[in-house]
C-alpha cells in the first residue's frame, strides 16, 4: 500500500522520512510533525503559536546531515483546542508551510482505517530522545465528542511525553498512519495518550482531505441531506435509541426496521449515522448539538463503517469491511478468511440488509462479524424472513445465552462462593464490607433476573443485561478478594497456632513446675486464636507475649550462660 502512503510494513521500525523534530528559535524542541506533503506539515496547535516561525529538521532524511527547514502556520489551517462547557476538548491541529520544499519522496499521507483494538507506534522526539524514538501502544477506544482516540502504552516507559504532540501514528498491521498525537495524561505510574484519527484531523482541516487515502466511512446515499430538511423530520425516540446505541449502550447488535416509505424514520438514520462520524460531523453540527432534542447526538466515532447494502452482493460488502479494516495482506485468501483470523473488531452500520442481492450470505457474514465482537447496526425496510432470522440468530440466541451465562454466574457468587465467604467470615474476623454488599447486589439482581426469563426467553430483549453483568462481575472480582484475603489471615492463624504449641512444648519440656504467669500468658494466647471469629491481631499480640515471656525465662535459666534454650 506504499503506493497510497504509508511506510510499509518491513520498515516500520526505521527513522522515518516523514517524523519532523519541530523547534522554536530559542533551540527548545517543541513537539513533533508529519511531513503530509513537500512543502506541508501537520502538527498539534499547542506546538507552535499562529504567527509564530520555528524550524522543522528532517533526521530520517537520507545523508549525514539533518536538513532544517524554516516553517510557519498557514493562516487558514491553524485549529487551536477549544473546550466545551463540560471540558471537552476539540481541535488541537495545525499546518505549517516550509520554506523550501521536501522531496516528494520522504512526505506520507494519511489514512481512514477502523480504530478499535489496533496496535500502533508513534515516532516522537522527548526529552532525552532528540534523535527520535518509537513508542508501542493499544487503542483502546474512542473518546470525547471531538472523537479522539485513546491509546494505552504498551509499558509503562512507552507514555507519550512532552516532545511527542504531533507524532505520526503507525498502525502496526499496515504501515499506515492513521492519525496523530495530542497529547497525555499521566497519574500513580499510569496513563495515556490521546491521538486525533485522521478523519477528526480532515473534519478540522479539509484541506488535508488532498493527503489522505482510503474510502470515507459512511456512503454517500446514508448521509445527512445538506438542505436541513432531515432535521424537520427528526422522530425523536428513534433518534434517542440510535444515539444511546451510538455510545455504547450495552448491546452489541441493534435491529431496526426504517421502511422505505417512512420518510422521518429514514432521514434520522442518516443524521444520526452523519453526526457519528467523525469526518462528517462538522464543527456546524456539533455546534448546534445544545440546540438539538435531548440525549439526540451521538459520540463522533460511534460507528467504523457505514454500508449502504441495497443491490450489493454480499462478498462486495466484505471486500468493504476488509478494507476498512485493513487487511491488505495475503490478498490471494477469500475475503471471509481474511475477516475470520483478523484480530481486530469494528462498528458497523448496513442498512437495507433485506434489500442485499443475497441477504442470506450477508446474514452469514454478519453473524461471524458478531462472534468475532463486532458491534452491529442492522437496518430492515420489511420485518420478513430475513429479518426474522437476524433477530432469531443476532438477537434472541445471543440474548437468551448471555442470561444463561449470567445467572450461572449469579448462582455462583450467591452459592459456593457465598458460602465460602460465610465459613471465612466466621472463622476469622477482617473488614469485609465491600464483599458483603456487593453479595447483596448479586441477590437483588439475581431477583430481578427470576421475574425476566420468559421475557428474555420469548423476545430477546435485554433486561438491562449489560448492567446486570457488570454487577456481577464486580461482585465476583469483590468475593474473591475478600476470601483470597480471609485465606491468608487463616493461614496466619494456623501459623501462629503452630508457634505458640511448638513453644509451649519446648517451655513443659524444660521445666515441672508450674508457673501463674506462663500459664496465663499461653492460655489468652490459645483461646484467642481458638475463637470465633479470630480476632487475629489481638491474637498476634498474645501469641508474640508468650513468645517473649519463654525466650525472656530461657535466657534467666540457671547454667544456660544467658542463652535462650529456644
Amino acid at each position: 500500500m506504499e503506493a497510497d502512503g504509508g511506510i510499509g510494513v518491513e520498515t516500520s521500525l526505521d527513522t522515518p522520512h516523514w517524523a519532523a523534530r519541530i523547534r522554536r528559535d530559542n533551540g527548545k524542541i517543541a513537539g513533533t510533525g508529519i511531513l503530509l506533503s513537500p512543502d506541508r506539515v501537520l502538527t498539534c496547535a499547542h506546538v507552535v503559536a499562529k504567527g509564530e516561525r520555528v524550524t522543522a529538521e528532517f533526521v530520517g532524511a537520507p545523508g549525514h546531515e539533518v536538513p532544517s527547514v524554516p516553517a510557519w502556520v498557514l493562516d487558514d489551517a491553524y485549529r487551536p483546542e477549544t473546550l466545551d462547557a463540560d471540558g471537552d476538548p476539540s481541535g488541537d491541529v495545525a499546518l505549517l508551510r516550509l520554506e523550501r520544499p521536501r522531496p516528494a519522496a520522504e512526505a506520507v499521507s494519511l489514512y481512514r482505517l477502523s480504530a478499535p483494538n489496533r496496535e500502533v507506534r508513534m515516532y516522537g522526539f522527548p526529552k532525552g530522545y532528540n534523535g527520535g524514538i518509537w513508542l508501542r501502544a493499544t487503542i483502546i477506544g474512542g473518546c470525547g465528542r471531538d472523537g479522539q482516540v485513546q491509546l494505552g502504552p504498551q509499558t509503562p516507559g512507552e507514555l507519550a511525553r512532552p516532545g511527542c504532540s504531533g507524532a505520526g501514528v503507525v498502525d502496526v498491521r499496515t504501515g499506515q498512519v492513521i492519525g496523530m498525537v495530542l497529547s497525555a495524561q499521566e497519574s500513580d505510574g499510569s496513563g495515556f495518550s490521546f491521538m486525533s484519527p485522521a478523519e477528526t484531523i480532515v473534519q478540522h482541516l479539509p484541506q488535508v482531505a488532498e493527503w489522505t487515502r482510503g474510502r470515507t466511512a459512511v456512503d454517500e446515499k446514508l448521509r445527512s441531506r445538506d438542505s436541513g430538511g432531515d432535521e424537520a423530520l427528526l422522530d425523536e425516540p428513534f433518534a434517542q435509541r440510535l444515539a444511546r446505541w451510538f455510545r455504547g449502550d450495552g448491546r452489541q447488535v441493534k435491529i431496526s426496521l426504517v421502511p422505505a416509505d417512512d420518510w422521518a424514520r429514514a432521514a434520522t438514520l442518516r443524521r444520526a449515522i452523519t453526526l457519528a462520524d467523525r469526518e462528517l460531523r462538522t464543527r456546524a453540527s456539533t455546534g448546534r448539538a445544545s440546540l438539538d432534542p435531548p440525549e439526540t447526538v451521538p459520540s463522533a466515532g460511534g460507528h467504523d463503517l457505514a454500508v449502504d447494502a441495497a443491490g450489493l452482493a454480499a462478498a462486495r460488502i466484505a471486500e468493504r469491511i476488509a478494507e476498512r479494516m485493513g487487511l491488505w495482506q495475503h490478498p490471494g485468501d477469500p475475503v471471509i478468511e481474511r475477516i475470520r483470523s483478523a484480530p481486530v473488531t469494528l462498528t458497523l452500520v448496513v442498512v437495507g440488509v433485506d434489500e442485499a442481492a443475497d441477504p442470506p450470505a450477508l446474514l452469514d457474514l454478519l453473524v461471524m462479524l458478531m462472534a468475532q465482537g463486532s458491534r452491529l447496526l442492522l437496518v430492515f425496510r420489511t420485518p420478513d424472513t430475513h429479518y426474522r432470522r437476524a433477530q432469531s440468530e443476532l438477537v434472541i440466541g445471543p440474548t437468551q445465552g448471555r442470561y444463561a451465562r449470567l445467572v450461572g454466574q449469579l448462582d455462583e457468587i450467591t452459592g459456593p462462593l457465598a458460602v465460602a465467604l460465610h465459613e471465612r467470615m466466621a472463622a476469622v474476623r477482617a473488614d469485609t464490607g465491600p464483599a458483603v454488599d456487593a453479595l447483596v447486589r448479586a441477590h437483588a439482581v439475581r431477583e430481578d433476573l427470576a421475574g425476566t426469563r420468559g421475557v428474555v426467553a420469548g423476545l430477546g430483549q435485554s433486561p438491562e443485561l449489560a448492567a446486570y453483568e457488570r454487577v456481577a462481575g464486580r461482585a465476583r472480582a469483590r468475593l474473591d478478594k475478600v476470601i483470597a484475603r480471609l485465606d491468608a489471615l487463616l493461614r496466619r492463624r494456623d501459623e501462629l497456632r503452630g508457634r505458640l504449641t511448638a513453644y509451649h512444648a519446648l517451655y513443659q519440656g524444660a521445666t515441672d513446675r508450674e508457673d501463674l504467669e506462663a500459664e496465663t500468658h499461653y492460655r489468652d494466647a490459645y483461646e484467642l486464636l481458638h475463637t470465633k471469629p479470630c480476632d487475629l491481631e489481638a491474637a498476634e499480640a498474645a501469641v508474640h507475649r508468650y513468645i517473649h515471656f519463654v525466650e525472656r525465662w530461657g535466657r534467666k535459666r540457671p547454667g544456660q550462660g544467658g542463652a535462650s534454650p529456644l
